[in-house]
């Protein structure tokens, strides 16, 4: 694990398998990564909503139901509207909500200029937290991670097999990063740009979907 020959063909069996997407396509993703655009208040809101529907749901789910909210949000729906389409209150209050202001915010994203204070601002937005704003941060073309539960295990392995020691995995925390796990994870991104020559935001969305559709095995 954790060799370029094994990243490239665990990209490769993910693209075969037709799981080459988030909410963009892999080739998308470098492609923002490598070259950011500003993306339009529509488009915006259009990603967030993504990465607030994407909690807990398959990513086929996910995008099944990020469309038709999307397009009744265009024809003009309304909170109680949404909810015929996802009966979660929450998560279409903050969604409309979004919708409604998507001039401001995001106007008031592009002003940020450091990516820590890109970070904060969208923590700061209905229905995204920390966790949830590396991954949307990441969509909208920071390179950065999204420190979630799979990504914390591959850390806490690449730990044991980098040093041949025993960690903890009782510490790794879905909800609150614990600083060590991070320090693994950040090690690991850096270890495999540094062999595959790839923007860490790619590699976390390869590694990501190839454990959270079994490619990776024995994580704890």
């Amino acid at each position: 694990m954790f060799t370029a020959d094994w990243f490239f063909d665990l990209d490769k069996t993910l693209r075969a398998r037709g799981l080459d997407s988030d909410d963009m396509s892999f080739d998308e993703i470098r492609d923002m990564l490598a070259h950011p655009r500003k993306l339009s208040p529509d488009a915006f809101a259009d990603a967030c909503s993504y990465v607030i529907l994407a909690g807990g749901f398959s990513q086929k789910t996910a995008k099944k139901i990020h469309k038709k909210i999307c397009d009744a949000l265009r024809d003009g729906a309304d909170a109680d509207s949404l909810f015929q389409i996802f009966h979660n209150k929450n998560k279409v209050n903050a969604i409309y909500k979004i919708w409604q202001n998507r001039d401001d915010y995001t106007r008031e994203y592009y002003v940020q200029k450091s990516i820590d204070d890109k970070l904060k601002y969208l923590s700061s937005l209905p229905h995204i937290g920390k966790i949830t704003s590396h991954h949307l941060a990441r969509n909208l073309g920071c390179d950065i991670v999204k420190y979630d539960i799979w990504i914390q295990r591959l850390g806490v392995a690449f730990a044991i097999q980098s040093a041949k020691c025993e960690v903890q995995s009782a510490i790794i925390d879905n909800q609150k990063l614990n600083p060590e796990v991070k320090k693994y994870c950040d090690a690991m991104f850096e270890c495999l740009a540094q062999k595959t020559n790839l923007p860490i935001g790619y590699i976390d969305v390869v590694l990501w979907k190839s454990a959270q559709n079994g490619l990776i095995t024995g994580l704890k």
